[in-house]
C-alpha cells in the first residue's frame, strides 16, 4: 500500500460535522490501496464528543499525537465562562446576546490568532513531522481545514521534504460566512488573505466541496480546483428504516444552529398554516437537535409556536441518524450569507441517505438546491419566498395526512463516502505517478 499522511484536528472522540468527512476517508482508504497515517492533537478542545465515532477507525493504522496550546482556558476566563464548557463555533450563543467581553474576545481571536486559535501548534508540528517523515517518509501529505493552521502545518512540512501535498478545504477562509463578523484590521484582513493565496498556490492539488466553492477560490487563486462533496456512509443506515410517527408532522433539524440560519420566513409560515389549516397546529412538531442560538428561539416564540417546538442537545451519531430516519420532514437549513450558494453541508447528504423528504431554506439556484433538484428528495424555497414555504409545507402536511409521504427515486449512491474515497484514491494516485 501507499501511504498518505493526513493533518486533521477533528478525529474521534470528537463528535460534530468538522470529524465526519476524514474519518470516513480513513475508514475506506485502504479498500482503496492507501495506507493512512493520522496526525492530530492529544489535547483538543472539541465542541462535542463522540466517542462511538471511533467504531470507524479501521484496526492497525497509525494515529500520531502531539500536545496543543490554546487559548481557550484564558478565553473562558476572560468572558466568565465556567473552564468545563464547550465553546460553540460560529458565534452561536445558547444563553444571551455575546456582551463586551465576547466583542473584545472576538477581536482578539481575529487580529491575534492568525489564521485561528490553533496557530501554536504549527511550528511545533512541522518540527516534529519533518522527523517523522525521514523515516517514514509517506507518499503524499493532506491537509485539511478549517482549522486552517493545519494547512499552515502541511506548507511548512512540504517546503522541509518536498512531498506532494493535498489540501482540503471543508468550508472557505476569508470567505466563511462569519468573517466580516471576527472585526478584523486592515493588516489582520491583508495577513489572511495572504496565508490563504500561499496555501492555493503551493498546495499540488486542492479539493473543495462544492463547485460554487470552487469558483470562489478560483476568483482568490487562479487554479485548478477539484470537487469531492462530503456524502454519506450507508452502514449508518441500518435497514429497514425506522418510521416516521404518525402521530405527529415533525419538522426536525439536525445539528447547530447559527443566527445566519435562523429562517424567520419559516416560523411566520408556519404560524400563517397553523391559524388557516385545520388540525395542522395541533400535528406540528418543530424538533431541533443540537446547539441552537438564543435568536432562534426566540423568532419560534415571537411566531407563537413555542408549545410546538422540542429542543434536545446535541445527539451522539447514531441517535442522530435514528432521528432523522423518524422525521415527517427534515429541514436544511442553509446561512444566509454571501457563500450561501457554495454550502454543502456533510449533513444534507445524510438527509439524503435517510429517506425523508427535505424542506430546504436556501437560494433556489445553489449548489444544494441542485443536489436536492437531481436527487428528487425536496423542494427549495429563497429565504424571504413565506408563500413558497406555505406552499411546500401545507403540500408535505397533506400527503402526510394521507400517508403517503415519501421522497423521490433520485440516485444518491454517488454520494456514498466509498464512492467519494474512490475519488479522492484516484486524485491521489495521479499526484503521486512518476
Amino acid at each position: 500500500m501507499k501511504k498518505v499522511l493526513i493533518i486533521t484536528y477533528y478525529w474521534p472522540p470528537s463528535g460534530g460535522a468538522g470529524v465526519q468527512r476524514w474519518l470516513k476517508f480513513v475508514k475506506y482508504l485502504p479498500s482503496f490501496g492507501w495506507e493512512p497515517i493520522v496526525y492530530t492533537v492529544s489535547n483538543p478542545e472539541y465542541p462535542e464528543l463522540d466517542p462511538g465515532l471511533g467504531k470507524d477507525i479501521p484496526p492497525g493504522i497509525t494515529v500520531l499525537k502531539t500536545r496543543i496550546k490554546e487559548p481557550y482556558r484564558a478565553y473562558k476566563r476572560f468572558i466568565g465562562r465556567n473552564r468545563d464548557e464547550k465553546i460553540a463555533a460560529g458565534f452561536l450563543s445558547e444563553k444571551k446576546k455575546p456582551g463586551l467581553a465576547e466583542s473584545v474576545a472576538v477581536w482578539i481571536r481575529g487580529n491575534l490568532f492568525i489564521p485561528d486559535a490553533r496557530r501554536f501548534w504549527i511550528r511545533p508540528s512541522v518540527r516534529y513531522l519533518t522527523r517523522y517523515v525521514k523515516s517514514n517518509p509517506p507518499d503524499v501529505i493532506i491537509s485539511t481545514g478549517p482549522p486552517h493552521s493545519c494547512h499552515l502545518i502541511a506548507l511548512g512540512l512540504k517546503k522541509a521534504s518536498g512531498l506532494p501535498w493535498l489540501a482540503d478545504f471543508r468550508d472557505p477562509w476569508t470567505g466563511i460566512d462569519f468573517y466580516r463578523d471576527l472585526r478584523l484590521t486592515r493588516y489582520a484582513d491583508a495577513k489572511h488573505k495572504r496565508l490563504e493565496k500561499k496555501v492555493l498556490q503551493y498546495a499540488d492539488e486542492v479539493i473543495m466541496i462544492s463547485p460554487s466553492q470552487a469558483v470562489m477560490f478560483r476568483n482568490i487563486y487562479d487554479r485548478n480546483y477539484h470537487v469531492i462533496t462530503n456524502g454519506y456512509d450507508p452502514d449508518d443506515f441500518p435497514a429497514p428504516a425506522a418510521s416516521p410517527a404518525e402521530e405527529t408532522f415533525s419538522l426536525t433539524h439536525v445539528g447547530s444552529l447559527v443566527p445566519s440560519r435562523n429562517p424567520k420566513g419559516l416560523w411566520t409560515a408556519l404560524a400563517s398554516l397553523a391559524g388557516e389549516v385545520p388540525g395542522f397546529r395541533e400535528h406540528l412538531v418543530i424538533r431541533l437537535a443540537g446547539q441552537v442560538d438564543h435568536s432562534v428561539i426566540s423568532s419560534i416564540r415571537e411566531a407563537g409556536l413555542s408549545d410546538r417546538l422540542i429542543k434536545t442537545d446535541y445527539l451522539p451519531h447514531e441517535q442522530a441518524v435514528a432521528l432523522q430516519q423518524s422525521a415527517s420532514v427534515l429541514l436544511l437549513l442553509i446561512n444566509d450569507t454571501p457563500n450561501a450558494k457554495s454550502i454543502l453541508t456533510g449533513k444534507f447528504f445524510e438527509y439524503l441517505a435517510a429517506g425523508r423528504p427535505v424542506l430546504c431554506i436556501g437560494p433556489p439556484d445553489g449548489d444544494a438546491a441542485a443536489v436536492l433538484q437531481h436527487s428528487h428528495a425536496g423542494h427549495t424555497a429563497d429565504y424571504h419566498d413565506i408563500d413558497a414555504m406555505k406552499m411546500i409545507v401545507f403540500n408535505f402536511y397533506r400527503l402526510w395526512l394521507g400517508g403517503t409521504l415519501q421522497t423521490g427515486s433520485g440516485e444518491t449512491g454517488i454520494y456514498s463516502r466509498k464512492n467519494l474515497t474512490r475519488q479522492l484514491a484516484a486524485l491521489l494516485s495521479r499526484m503521486t505517478v512518476s
